[in-house]
């Protein structure tokens, strides 16, 4: 269901990322819902029709949008989310950004290992900053950060990629913190392996997922008032497993 926006009405969504398949599938939901409107923020802010078209294909009454966003270009961020609350009020953000990057380039290659972590932690930081100091004095608003199991426990074959989750993970739990008794809130969501564009031609991993699938969950943890889901729920199991696994066989952890 649509969050409040102010008078029990559902709130805009804004896409951070906006043409994520997750986000996209969550955006979908929402509209479903009773979400007014949708601005899809991304790179080429003019060739998102496709994406468009999905959301009024949910709801043909639904405002669309459509800004530019560059998620690494972070001296862009405060002024663009601040037109937004100042245009749309309280909203429900979809922060669904990132890269996966290549591993094996970034071990040899320092500006591909930060430009991965830039993308997946550094830039959602100061989203996630700017947006918590625009919302606070509304008192509404939803913000949904996507972790990973990959930042769980930092495994060898992916540690530039999951150490940009991990970080995330840490910050959006102490601002869900920070955010409690504001009105604002946080959902962190933390799934497994997503079967999608991103890990497209990789071997799926247990207990992996799909978008929608992924949005099924996000959109009943949203409807449930929670603040953590991860997706499927068996991997709050392996994550503890995960944390108590001796080092030496950690270490030769497959992907």
């Amino acid at each position: 269901m649509a969050g409040p926006a102010g008078g029990g009405r559902p709130a805009p969504v804004l896409l951070l990322g906006g043409r994520s398949e997750i986000g996209l599938e969550v955006a979908e939901r929402l509209v479903r819902a009773g979400a007014p409107a949708v601005v899809l923020a991304a790179r080429r802010a003019d060739d998102l029709a496709e994406q468009s078209a999905r959301l009024r294909a949910a709801r043909a009454d639904v405002g669309v949008e459509a800004v530019e966003f560059d998620a690494d270009d972070v001296a862009s961020h405060g002024p663009l989310l601040a037109d937004l609350v100042a245009r749309h009020g309280a909203l429900d953000v979809v922060v669904a950004f990132g890269v996966l990057g290549d591993q094996a380039r970034a071990e040899h290659d320092a500006a591909h290992a930060l430009a991965v972590v830039h993308t997946g932690f550094v830039a959602q930081v100061s989203v996630l900053t700017h947006l918590a100091r625009l919302l606070r004095p509304l008192r509404a608003g939803r913000l949904v950060v996507f972790s990973s199991i990959a930042g769980a426990r930092v495994r060898r074959a992916n540690y530039v990629y999951g150490s940009a989750k991990a970080g995330l993970d840490g910050f959006a739990s102490g601002l869900a913190d920070a955010l409690a008794g504001s009105g604002v809130r946080l959902l962190l969501v933390r799934p497994g392996f997503v079967v999608g564009r991103m890990t497209a031609g990789m071997s799926p991993a247990p207990l992996a997922s799909t978008p929608a699938q992924v949005a099924d969950a996000v959109v009943d943890a949203l409807r449930g008032g929670r603040d953590v889901v991860w997706v499927p729920g068996a991997l709050r199991a392996l994550a503890a497993a995960m944390a108590i696994t001796p080092r030496p066989l950690w270490r030769r952890a497959p992907r």
